[in-house]
């Protein structure tokens, strides 16, 4: 087995798989007024559109983890492209916000590609080039991310959001192709034991390193998605014109992008020498301070600028969590990990919108930096205070 082949066509897969998600998640507000839903009725409807999907998949994740060890990881992913490209060509059919709820309902259920894609690189890479591998797996996220906005802002400037879904479909159709004739899943594993899935969260939650690392990745991604369905409309505050809104957020969310791809491998080697435990400190420390500045931005400028700062801070977080969680399981759990790893990530996708949603209402949304870039600094100052006064150190 090639694992250097496994990685580099699963790196090309998720950045397909994450193009496909980015150029549609951003305008789905600018989607909404185009179907009929009122401006003042926008952000409740973004909330509820944006938090359903991750519920789901956050429901479903366990039982796709268990399914990718017991049947297989590659299944796992081609049994997720092929359905998250079906259900984006539907996507382009939607007339009203209910339909819109129902296809993001839908999207949940199809959900898995990049966990199972990432459980296949962690079971075949080489514990010393684990580091390593999961930093590129991130850069690939991170691409995808830059080209996502830039493709679909392009393509609802000029064609309107519905042609946005009929090319997400075709994306994520071409990576999973990738994966069918490339991809060899590792044969040296375990069966996982007989059982049920509340017996994989008492094995979970029996690990006292997962539970951390579990969640800790709920707090982040509740906090890097708490903007997410408020950004096209902040954009647009900031520059003073809704119809270029959807193209500038593109660029702007693509610049961060650019920003986290070039510094992913770099925080991989980092970690890899001088201890994820170490680069998860810097990481919440830098990304808590960049996200709170957002909150004095007062022009497309220095949001941009910070939104990239962001973006090179924020971006060391992922790989160190995800390389801890797989140092700290064995082999025959890796799909259950990355299932149990992906409710945690879903479900902060889910809270920090439906959160930013209640703060905006009332606030606006400026405090949301505030509030969110915060708790990325307590992390970070909570993880010093605790490596220092431990009694050892753990360098992985």
């Amino acid at each position: 087995m090639n694992w250097r082949r496994n990685l580099w066509t699963l790196c090309f897969g998720v950045m397909l798989s994450a193009s496909s998600y980015t150029m549609i998640i951003p305008f789905l507000p600018l989607f909404l007024l185009d179907i009929g839903v009122s401006a003042k009725d926008v952000p409740v409807w973004s909330g509820l559109v944006f938090s359903v999907t991750f519920f789901v998949a956050a429901i479903m994740a366990p039982y796709w983890g268990r399914r990718a060890d017991k049947s297989g990881k590659r299944k796992m992913v081609l049994r997720a492209g092929i359905s998250l490209a079906v259900v984006y060509f539907m996507g382009a059919f939607v007339t009203n916000p209910v339909e819109l709820l129902l296809f993001r309902i839908l999207q949940g259920f199809a959900n898995g590609f990049v966990p199972a894609a990432m459980s296949i690189v962690a079971s075949s890479a080489p514990l010393e080039k684990m580091g390593f591998s999961l930093g590129i797996m991130q850069t690939s996220l991170l691409i995808g991310g830059i080209l996502g906005p830039l493709i679909g802002g392009g393509l609802s400037h000029v064609f309107g959001m519905r042609m946005s879904f009929i090319v997400a479909g075709t994306a994520i159709f071409l990576g999973t192709l990738l994966v069918k004739f490339l991809v060899v899943e590792p044969s040296n594993e375990l069966a996982p034991s007989t059982g049920s899935i509340m017996d994989d969260f008492k094995i979970a939650f029996a690990n006292r390193k997962l539970v951390e690392m579990l969640a800790l990745l709920f707090i982040v991604q509740m906090t890097s998605m708490a903007l997410q369905p408020l950004i096209t409309l902040y954009v647009a505050e900031l520059i003073g014109r809704i119809d270029e809104a959807g193209l500038t957020t593109g660029i702007v969310l693509s610049l961060a992008g650019v920003a986290g791809a070039a510094a992913a491998p770099v925080w991989g080697k980092l970690g890899q020498r001088k201890g994820f435990v170490k680069t998860l400190v810097i990481a919440f420390l830098g990304a808590g301070l960049f996200n709170a500045a957002q909150f004095f931005s007062d022009n497309i400028y220095k949001f941009s600028l910070l939104q990239c700062l962001f973006g090179l801070f924020i971006v060391g977080v992922f790989p160190a969590i995800n390389t801890i969680a797989v140092t700290y399981t064995d082999d025959n759990f890796k799909g259950r990990l990355f299932g149990l790893m992906t409710t945690a990530n879903q479900l902060g996708s889910m809270t920090g919108p439906l959160i930013s949603g209640v703060i905006s209402s009332w606030m606006g949304i400026r405090p949301i930096f505030l509030v969110t870039g915060g708790i990325l600094i307590i992390l970070g100052l909570g993880m010093f205070l605790k490596n220092t006064t431990e009694s050892h150190r753990i360098d992985l």
